[in-house]
């Protein structure tokens, strides 16, 4: 069975080390898996959330798209694609937000910590919120659900908005599904030991703390940036607890099993942490150093990534332009003249139904006959004086139905209708008792079928 697995960066800085081993080296890895069906992108329309600088954007998208085809992306096996060019997902984006409570946006993470922070600085809660920050979780439910990815390779942190794609996937298919499932049920893909990677200062790598280490600078950088991260004060010969070193949470998330228990062992014995350090940049180095040479000569190549990017765009939207019809069908914004052509390929009739028709007469009096569907008349009322008061009987006989109908057979042909002890309305005339019983039941028939 194939799975269908999606991921992106968005694109506002240029990709570090965390990016790397956290996103694109497991989905890559993924995307070789012969059972895998594969979909990257670059989440250019998030970034306009947290950046407003067209430039930095502009570059970044170049920078991240260098990187995943760098790293080995193989664009012949995979769906790769900018976000901004499949215009069916901000679409799908508004269907989504039509449906996902605002209780559920309250409680995203990044929405709550901007919450806290404003309130900790005495601001207004919402101080500085915008409603892309707030409805963040949405568009990015569209991306996974636009496309029904089965696994999402993400980080630990990004784990909630995955789940939040699943709550409003499974909302749009109560309301509209009508026994279809439009959207299948996505899950969180993590590679424990490097789902989150600690940065130069041991809070989680991230450009907002700046504390990154760069994918692909220059060895000097690497080694630069590697030489600041942070450590304790033991000395050469003492020994080094490894569990609470992030410089041994770094070596493992790249090292092989064997590496990574001979560095414990090494940091126990007492191992330099500036030998610890120059292990560190080696072992990232090694890994680095073929990808990174491709990465720079992509740089010099826009014209080919962009070629690579329509490419991955219309190989999406083979899939994203027919589904957002289904859905857009699913919810109700429909073609009129497809209807039109529907109703008069099924040539079929409007369903009659009894009704009532309200009259004056020559004296000025009001009255109303109630029809069968078929216009058989049933009814005949009495003169009213108004029509405010034809409309009450009319009313109450629809509000009460058939069990409210008190009818009187008199000794004749015909039957009478009372209300609150007044006769107000007389049947026509017929040829038999039976054809009267039988009459009373047509009534009975016809009130009730319009009650309901």
């Amino acid at each position: 069975m194939t799975t269908r697995i999606l991921t992106g960066i968005t694109t506002t800085g240029t990709p570090h080390l965390g990016n790397y081993a956290g996103a694109i080296r497991p989905a890559i890895v993924a995307s070789r898996d012969s059972d895998a069906d594969s979909f990257y992108f670059l989440a250019d329309y998030h970034a306009l959330i947290k950046c407003d600088d067209p430039l930095r954007i502009q570059r970044s998208r170049l920078e991240i798209a260098a990187t995943w085809l760098a790293c080995g992306l193989d664009i012949e096996r995979v769906t790769f694609y900018r976000q901004s060019d499949i215009p069916e997902i901000p679409e799908l984006t508004w269907l989504l937000t039509c449906v996902a409570g605002k209780g559920l946006l309250n409680r995203a993470h990044a929405y709550k910590a901007s919450v806290d922070k404003n309130l900790a600085e005495g601001e207004d809660a919402d101080a500085g919120v915008t409603m892309g920050l707030f409805s963040y979780p949405v568009l990015m439910a569209a991306d996974i659900l636009m496309f029904n990815a089965n696994k999402v390779p993400v980080g630990r942190d990004q784990i909630q908005h995955v789940e939040m794609a699943r709550d409003i996937g499974q909302r749009f298919n109560h309301l509209f599904g009508a026994g279809r499932e439009y959207f299948v049920a996505p899950e969180a893909l993590i590679e424990e030991s490097v789902a989150t990677l600690p940065g130069l200062d041991g809070r989680k790598m991230s450009k907002s703390y700046d504390n990154t280490i760069p994918l692909f600078g220059s060895a000097k950088q690497l080694r630069d940036a590697v030489n600041r991260i942070v450590t304790d004060s033991r000395a050469p010969g003492e020994p080094k607890d490894a569990d609470s070193a992030h410089l041994f949470t770094l070596f493992q998330a790249f090292a092989s099993a064997e590496q990574a228990a001979a560095f414990r062992a090494d940091l126990a014995g007492g191992l330099a942490w500036g030998e610890a350090k120059q292990r560190l940049f080696e072992l990232l180095d090694g890994e680095l150093a073929q990808a990174r040479e491709h990465y720079n000569a992509l740089m010099q190549k826009p014209g080919e990534i962009e070629d690579m990017l329509q490419a991955g765009a219309l190989k999406a939207r083979r899939i994203a332009t027919p589904f957002l019809g289904e859905l857009r069908e699913a919810v109700g914004l429909r073609s009129f003249r497809e209807q039109v052509q529907v109703a008069g390929a099924g040539k079929k009739k409007a369903v009659k139904a009894a009704r009532f028709v309200s009259f004056r007469e020559q004296d000025g009096s009001f009255r109303f006959r109630f029809l069968s569907a078929e216009g058989e008349e049933l009814l005949l009322s009495r003169p009213f004086a108004d029509p405010k008061a034809v409309g009450v009987v009319t009313a109450r006989l629809l509000a009460q139905g058939a069990d409210a109908l008190e009818l009187r057979a008199d000794e004749g042909a015909q039957f009478t209708l009372w209300l609150d002890g007044e006769c107000v309305a007389d049947s026509p005339a017929h040829a038999t008792p039976e054809a009267l019983e039988a009459a009373m039941l047509r009534l009975r028939a016809a009130v009730a079928a319009l009650a309901e």
